[in-house]
């Protein structure tokens, strides 16, 4: 059965687990998420404006800004994420405005930097969304995609797998209270290769896109040039 993408379908789903979405976070990835989101930030190397889609409650936002030491922008459509984040101590250096990743309200040419962490596998139609990042980025700035992925070690991919089916959505149901996790198993399972993510960038406009794999392959950075 085919993934329900629909904005209010997401934007819903995301607004029930806001209250308990970084917690989780942290918890079911070992805290190891702070360190993924800090390697996109050093690897985007943002020294202009920076722009943070799909934001949720700013991580990856505030990682820019520690790197960039000047305030990011962050864009989510599900309102009780920005207001989680907008209270966090660590999100000072972000702006967060409510808007969509498939019609950013900026200008073209206009970011050092527009990353997404976690998020571009939600959106409805995820090449469309890749284009309008492009769009809004200065000709010669970086695209950052930080993504989950599936491991080429057959043992680490196994374990893997057992603790995306079983484990997480188990455990995130429960705290949650809600079926998002379940959804998130889904998402990730579904979702392209490093190789095809890289050939979807490539056609949303990137150039010499790189793969950085993170933690044995669970999660990896795609980072492009806009030509």
């Amino acid at each position: 059965m085919q993934l329900d993408k629909e904005a209010a379908t997401i934007r819903s789903m995301f607004g029930a687990i806001a209250p308990r979405y970084d917690l989780l976070n942290h918890v079911l990835s070992l805290n190891i998420d702070r360190r993924w989101r800090r390697r996109t930030a050093r690897l985007a190397q943002p020294a202009g404006p920076a722009l943070d889609v799909c934001t949720g409650t700013g991580d990856l936002a505030a990682a820019l800004h520690e790197v960039a030491g000047r305030p990011v922008t962050g864009i989510d459509f599900c309102a009780p994420m920005l207001v989680r984040g907008s209270r966090k101590k660590a999100c000072r250096g972000v702006r967060f405005l409510r808007g969509d990743a498939l019609n950013l309200p900026f200008p073209s040419n206009h970011f050092d930097v527009v990353s997404v962490g976690f998020g571009i596998r939600n959106v409805q139609d995820p090449d469309r969304g890749l284009r309008e990042m492009v769009r809004v980025a200065r000709p010669g700035g970086r695209i950052a995609v930080l993504e989950f992925t599936r491991p080429h070690n057959p043992v680490v991919r196994g374990l893997y797998g057992l603790y995306f089916r079983y484990l997480l959505p188990a455990v995130g149901n429960l705290v949650s209270r809600s079926r998002a996790y379940s959804y998130l198993n889904r998402s990730v399972r579904d979702w392209a290769t490093p190789t095809e993510l890289s050939d979807r960038l490539r056609a949303a406009g990137c150039s010499r896109v790189g793969i950085h794999r993170l933690t044995f392959g669970i999660a990896a950075v795609h980072l492009g040039i806009k030509a």
